[in-house]
């Protein structure tokens, strides 16, 4: 006994389509995520931005401007130069990895009121070890290489400063406030910067270039998210970053994150994916899954190739009258299909034999219902047509009066 045969295909055409469809979203999805994602980062990756919550980040002093009232902006791409009286102060936060040629382009392009915050830490985190993500689970101290300052200021040495006093009296722009400095804070000293924080030793904490309205501040430690351990750091943080900006004259904050790979650069690939451009991506998205969907729907049955011209008498009738009406001759024939009806008559009904037309025309006259048209009279009458409604009329008549008395269809 044999088994029997399989009737369900090899695959599934709606998995088939599943599979196409997933494929199709999550490739778009890769690319819209490759060009979007440095915009749609949370950014809380432990690094010292104004979008990291860890200890080297800057999201406290953010937070805490904006509880004040303070006007703050994340810039994740340059923004244009504005006019001098109501430009903000621009915070740079560089990293490690930041080249001095990236930052002096910023700072050039930018323009106005910049204060540089210098990075202070590598963080880094233990393997094997997971902690509360963005937070820092180990870092060490690496001081910035100095040429990172100098493509702004010139020759410039940055050092540390030794033990002494955490907390220094400092005035700035006329505000006189605290600042709680770290054991060993780091310090700047060259000789385009005008010390305006100092460390016991004499180095600069915060300094100020003599030519331009250009604020380095040494070390972050005083307004980053590790001075936000107590009360007091933290006021001291709010008001040297008040004082620069009433020193600077500015108008309101602005943290640069271009600098820490959160910028949204100019590319092809991300203008695909913004307006106005994205319109026309999702256009193209929606010709790309018609074809597919075309293509998907031609499948189906193997269509047998029919003959040009199908074997049969109907057929055959059928192509003889379309050649006469693409000649156009139609009214010729009228003669002959006169003399066909009269035949196939006289023979059916058993007409005497010898008679000529006219007399076989008679001869069918009687035969016929006195209130109906005469045969004589179309069969005169048609040879005579001159279009081709008044042939198609008489025509039309003959073969009634043929069906009529043969009884045939």
């Amino acid at each position: 006994m044999s088994a029997a045969p399989d009737a369900e295909g090899g695959f599934d055409p709606r998995l088939i389509a599943g599979v196409v469809a997933i494929g199709v979203v999550a490739f778009i999805a890769l690319w819209a995520l490759v060009a979007l994602g440095p915009q749609l980062s949370s950014g809380n990756d432990g690094g010292g931005h104004a979008l990291s919550r860890a200890a080297p980040g800057y999201a406290g002093i953010v937070d805490l401007i904006e509880r004040a009232g303070g006007d703050v902006e994340l810039r994740r791409q340059p923004g244009p130069r504005t006019g001098y009286s109501d430009q903000p102060l621009l915070i740079l936060t560089p990293t490690h990895r930041t080249r001095p040629d990236e930052l002096r382009a910023l700072a050039d392009r930018q323009g106005g009121r910049l204060l540089v915050i210098l990075p202070k830490w590598q963080a880094m985190r233990t393997p094997g070890q997971g902690g509360k993500p963005g937070w820092v689970a180990q870092a060490y101290r690496s001081a910035p290489s100095s040429r990172l300052v100098e493509a702004l200021v010139g020759p410039v040495r940055i050092d540390a400063s030794k033990a002494g006093p955490r907390a220094v009296a400092a005035d700035v722009a006329g505000r006189r406030f605290t600042a709680h400095l770290p054991d060993r804070a780091q310090t700047i000293a060259g000789g385009a910067l005008e010390t305006l924080v100092a460390a016991p030793d004499g180095g600069a904490v915060l300094a100020r270039a003599t030519d331009r309205d250009l604020y380095i501040l040494a070390d972050p430690d005083l307004v980053d998210n590790l001075a936000f351990a107590s009360r007091q750091k933290a006021e001291g943080a709010a008001l040297l970053i008040d004082a620069v900006a009433e020193d600077a004259d500015a108008d309101g904050f602005a943290f640069d994150l271009t600098l820490n790979g959160f910028g949204g650069q100019r590319s092809l690939l991300r203008f695909a994916f913004v307006p106005p451009f994205i319109g026309i991506t999702l256009c193209l998205i929606a010709a790309g899954l018609l074809a597919l969907w075309q293509a998907w729907m031609r499948f189906g049955p193997t269509l047998r190739p029919q003959r040009a011209i199908p074997v049969s008498k109907a057929a055959l009738i059928a192509n003889s009258a379309d050649l006469i009406r693409q000649a156009r001759r139609e009214l010729d024939g009228a003669d002959a299909y006169v003399q066909g009806q009269r035949r196939a008559i006289a023979r059916r009904l058993h007409a005497p034999p010898g008679l000529d037309a006219a007399a076989t025309d008679a001869w069918i006259d009687r035969r016929m219902r006195a209130d109906g048209p005469r045969f004589s009279a179309l069969a005169r009458r048609l040879p005579l047509a001159r279009s081709r409604h008044d042939f198609l009329a008489d025509a039309q008549a003959l073969h009634a009066i043929r069906k009529d008395l043969l009884r045939d269809s």
